[in-house]
């Protein structure tokens, strides 16, 4: 009997700017103290897409993250300094794109939230991105406008979470299943009795790793490849996910 909803952060319960964080600190770099060697790579910025963000590099901590594109684009990288410098020029543009308030929350997200809690399940947060619990504090969480009246005064969404794993420095990243494992433990519940909640192939593959139920939100028309990573169900909006 499933008793628990796990949920990744960006992507899922917000449109962070990761993506661009990641696209645009590359590009910025290529163009400037890499410009030398950016011949010798594959990189061109069209190539960075969606589709390759999706693949390489959403879901994972900040350095596998960077090493994937280094990797996937042949930027060569013999002394882990250009992986520091890129890791270090991303979360600067992010951190910049937050001040801004150059993000959004997904209100199908928060009303699932609201419904499962309103249900008695369980609700964990399990991002690897370090970055995931700031979104969470600046959200707010209002029953009332997200037409589910009677749960409760406004919360942050931060504060809606039985458990909270995001951030936390795991041995191993997505697609092993070590962050969905150890948030199903702080909840004290069994793996097999948790459904996930991902956006990314990554994260539905450390879901199902894990033994657990995977639901796949499908954002950014990539349903194809959450089916192909194993989603038991994949939509398009968490309104359609039943209870």
């Amino acid at each position: 009997m499933l008793a628990a909803m796990l949920f990744d952060v960006d992507g899922v319960l917000v449109d962070s700017p990761h993506e661009r964080a990641w696209c645009g600190s590359l590009a910025a770099l290529m163009a400037g103290p890499w410009a030398q060697i950016a011949p010798q790579t594959r990189y061109t910025p069209a190539g960075f897409s969606t589709a390759v963000y999706q693949a390489y590099v959403a879901g994972k901590p900040r350095e596998a993250g960077a090493r994937a594109a280094l990797d996937y684009f042949g930027v060569p990288d013999a002394d882990g300094m250009r992986l520091q410098q890129y890791c270090d020029t991303k979360q600067a543009h992010l951190l910049d794109l937050v001040a801004h308030g150059d993000f959004t929350a997904f209100d199908d997200a928060l009303r699932l939230v609201l419904r499962a809690r309103a249900a008695g399940y369980l609700i964990g947060a399990a991002s690897s991105s370090k970055n995931a619990n700031m979104f969470l504090r600046k959200v707010r969480l209002d029953p009332a406008q997200l037409e589910l009246p009677g749960l409760g005064a406004p919360v942050m969404l931060i504060d809606a979470f039985d458990a909270n794993v995001c951030g936390v420095p795991f041995a191993y990243g997505k697609p092993h299943p070590e962050i969905f494992l150890n948030a199903a433990a702080a909840l004290g519940i069994d793996p097999a009795a948790c459904t996930v909640i991902e956006d990314a192939p990554s994260g539905i593959q450390a879901a199902k790793a894990g033994g657990m139920r995977a639901i796949g939100i499908a954002r950014l028309n990539d349903a194809d490849g959450l089916r192909a990573a194993g989603a038991d169900l994949v939509v398009t909006t968490l309104d359609l996910v039943a209870l």
